[in-house]
């Protein structure tokens, strides 16, 4: 029955891909996909939170506001460990640092992502915010949406650019779902993901960004995540204040970058011994939330707190279950304290085993470290007076533009998420100027910078994402003749006779390179029969001028023939053996048709 099952619907595919390349252009099938994409991207984001705040209610609605509670030391392990088995038996693969994933399927992989990450990001991610996991939905979310559109244009059979205008439009969908803003969505897949917004990639993701948009806006309202109503009109004055908070904001992500990767590294360090791994994550993660509730799940109520709040007693509240309730004094320490410590919490919880991103952290932090300069401006009278609420939201935006390295997804997503377009230039101020502070000391975003250091990250250089799309693998001649070091001068030149390249590899008995011989440089021996054994392949071979290894990256193979003006060169494993040899022409061919092919609109 399972093959009949699978035979009828591998014919129904068939016929509906028949149809389709029949009546429909591609750009027309890639807008009904689009609006597909949209919807379902949609429908995953409202999914996954409804299912954080469930859970979160389910938790922690009977807590006692004005008072400290001991089960946030419990919630964040459970979850985490719920998380961790869910992982390991349900759903079988590292599905961690989602956005990072999305790079790497649209530089290796050809936008092709598992089909699990359609959906298991979600239940995983539900379990780890909802018991209090300090990260954000945002990433899995994007994730999924991605997954969807690239799973879909694969379902269809479609080739690598249309899979990859189709991650992009599930990535802007999903963070246009999530946050009721389009152009943020849009703008994040052109700063992130590095996807060119060329006429053909431009409607698509449109459509699916405000088909998700729309989608949200009919299940849940209109009502934006956080309501604001700014204190007063940005004003001329006020410039120098935005400008350092702008610096201010740079030298932040560079320390949640920094810090944030260190963390990593240690946890890295402990990935064959997963129970120790929990047990110290789940431990530093459950006690920061004991000592600062603030760092429960998302963090955007306390968010919402520093941007409704207008006087002390109101943004107290951001203290509410914890220790430092009822002491107004401590404020500024509590607000820094959290400040420092989110980025230890997010770590903590990635690197125990739960899942999720560093998008809302990167706001949690701006939100927090906006309102603790604003705070501390008014209270030693630095300048003219700045207003707090709306410093919180420009602190949002230039920590997002540092760690991402999009200033223009900080600026389009707080005025949407916000409504507060009548902070336009100062958002702008404060996104350019992060922007401009982060890439001093760090040239990739958060989610790019793993993939750079390995060659593996695309960028809006056409030159450079052709050479990181190709593989070396592509281009590696595998059929090859060799001979052995032993063999006589007579069976070298029959050993030529049968082959069709001019060099000629020469192994040893575990298949590792030698040497080679060209058959150029021994012309002068190879018509005199009376030599033929007086001479071996040992004699006459040589050195090649540079041995490739299979993992090099495209761009130093390409140094490399231009440094060596080699015209093959052999390619080897990790062991030196011998997989094949790469042809200067072959490989400038596949370039130039690359090169051609991404430019097509």
């Amino acid at each position: 029955m399972d093959e009949k099952a699978t035979m009828k619907g591998n014919t129904w595919l068939l016929r509906a891909i028949a149809w389709r390349e029949k009546h429909l252009t591609d750009r027309q099938f890639m807008v009904i996909l689009s609006f597909l994409v949209g919807m379902l991207a949609a429908l995953a984001a409202l999914v996954l939170h409804s299912l954080i705040k469930w859970i979160e209610h389910i938790l922690t609605s009977g807590f006692n506001f004005e008072s400290y509670n001991w089960l946030y030391l419990a919630f964040p392990i459970v979850g985490i460990y719920l998380t961790s088995l869910f992982v390991k038996y349900v759903v079988k693969d590292d599905i961690s640092h989602g956005i990072t994933r999305i790079l790497y399927a649209i530089s290796r992989k050809k936008s092709r992502i598992k089909r699990h990450n359609c959906w298991s990001s979600v239940f995983a991610s539900a379990l780890t915010i909802g018991f209090g996991g300090s990260v954000g939905a945002e990433a899995p979310i994007v994730l999924t949406g991605s997954a969807i559109g690239s799973n879909l244009g694969q379902l269809f059979r479609l080739d690598g650019k249309m899979l990859m205008v189709l991650v992009g439009c599930g990535a802007s969908a999903a963070i246009a779902g999530i946050f009721k803003a389009p152009i943020a969505g849009l703008v994040f897949t052109l700063e992130v993901l590095m996807i060119d917004l060329t006429m053909a990639s431009l409607l698509p993701i449109l459509i699916a960004s405000v088909t998700a948009t729309c989608f949200t806006y009919f299940f849940i309202g209109g009502d934006s995540l956080f309501t604001f109503s700014p204190d007063s009109n940005w004003q001329l004055e006020g410039v120098p204040a935005i400008i350092l908070m702008g610096v201010a904001c740079g030298l932040v992500s560079l320390y949640f970058i920094r810090m944030m990767t260190a963390c990593e590294g240690v946890f890295e360090r402990l990935k064959n011994h997963r129970y120790l791994r929990l047990l110290i994550g789940a431990t530093i993660l459950s006690t920061l939330i004991f000592l600062f509730p603030s760092l429960y799940g998302e963090g955007y109520n306390s968010i919402s707190v520093l941007i409704n709040g207008s006087n002390t007693e109101e943004w107290n509240a951001v203290m509410g279950n914890s220790l430092f309730y009822g002491s107004d004094n401590l404020l500024i320490l509590y607000i820094s304290l959290v400040l420092l410590t989110k980025v230890f919490a997010t770590s903590a919880t990635n690197g125990a085993g739960g899942c999720g991103g560093t998008f809302a952290p990167s706001l949690f932090i701006g939100a927090f470290g906006g309102f603790l300069f604003s705070r501390l401006w008014n209270m030693y009278n630095v300048g003219p007076y700045v207003s707090e609420k709306n410093f919180t939201l420009l602190g949002m935006a230039g920590v997002m533009a540092g760690v991402m390295h999009a200033p223009l997804t900080g600026v389009f997503l707080i005025a949407e998420l916000t409504g507060g377009y009548n902070l336009f230039i100062p958002l702008i101020i404060v996104s350019v100027c992060a922007y401009l502070t982060i890439i001093i000391f760090e040239p990739h975003s958060i989610y790019g910078m793993r993939l750079a250091r390995e060659g593996k990250l695309i960028t809006h250089h056409t030159d450079h994402s052709v050479l990181t799309l190709m593989s070396l693998e592509s281009v590696v001649n595998k059929k090859y003749e060799s001979v052995s070091a032993e063999m006589t001068l007579g069976n070298l030149v029959h050993s030529f006779s049968k082959s069709k390249s001019i060099l000629l590899p020469v192994l040893d008995s575990d298949g590792q390179i030698l040497g080679e011989i060209d058959f150029t440089k021994i012309r002068h021996v190879v018509f005199r029969t009376e030599l033929y054994h007086h001479f071996t392949v040992a004699q006459l071979m040589s050195q090649p001028p540079a041995i490739l290894g299979i993992n090099d990256n495209m761009l130093d193979v390409m140094k490399t023939f231009e440094r060596t003006n080699a015209q093959q060169l052999p390619v080897c494993d990790m062991a030196h053996h011998l997989i094949g040899y790469v042809s200067r022409t072959r490989m400038y061919a596949m370039y130039r048709k690359m090169v051609h092919d991404l430019s097509t609109e």
